[in-house]
């Protein structure tokens, strides 16, 4: 079974997608997710502080820093604007697939788990996350 889910972004930050993907899965197997883009992550991460999403924003955009910044002056691939190489960093080193154990239909997160798309650049996007439950 496989669906495709389109989720809207308004720049970086963690989109929570979990409820869709609750709605969608049912039967018992293994769900896997994967992000069809390359400056987008996929996370499981804490749902009920908002600070958290906050937070991992903040972290990974010091840890990353836009290329116009002087500590990312090393960077070449700088035509696609100042988001864009530090968004593919991004995408190198968090994930861009998940699998979660799907039982009756109930997905098998912990009790303040929920499912993000984690997007890297700055301008508005539409991004793709391709779903597979196998059974």
């Amino acid at each position: 079974m496989q669906t495709t889910f389109t989720i809207s972004t308004n720049g970086p930050g963690l989109y929570e997608f979990t409820r869709d993907v609750v709605d969608w899965a049912e039967g018992t197997g293994l769900l896997t997710l994967f992000i069809r883009h390359t400056s987008a992550s996929l996370l499981i991460q804490e749902n009920a502080d908002p600070e958290v999403k906050s937070d991992l924003t903040a972290y990974f955009n010091r840890l990353v820093p836009p290329s116009d910044d002087p500590a990312m002056s090393y960077l070449t691939h700088t035509y696609e604007g100042p988001d864009d190489m530090p968004a593919h960093i991004k995408a190198a080193i968090l994930p861009i697939s998940l699998t979660i154990p799907v039982t009756d239909g109930r997905l098998a997160l912990g009790m303040w788990q929920g499912i993000y798309l984690f997007e890297h650049r700055s301008a508005p996007h539409r991004r793709q996350v391709v779903a597979h439950l196998s059974r």
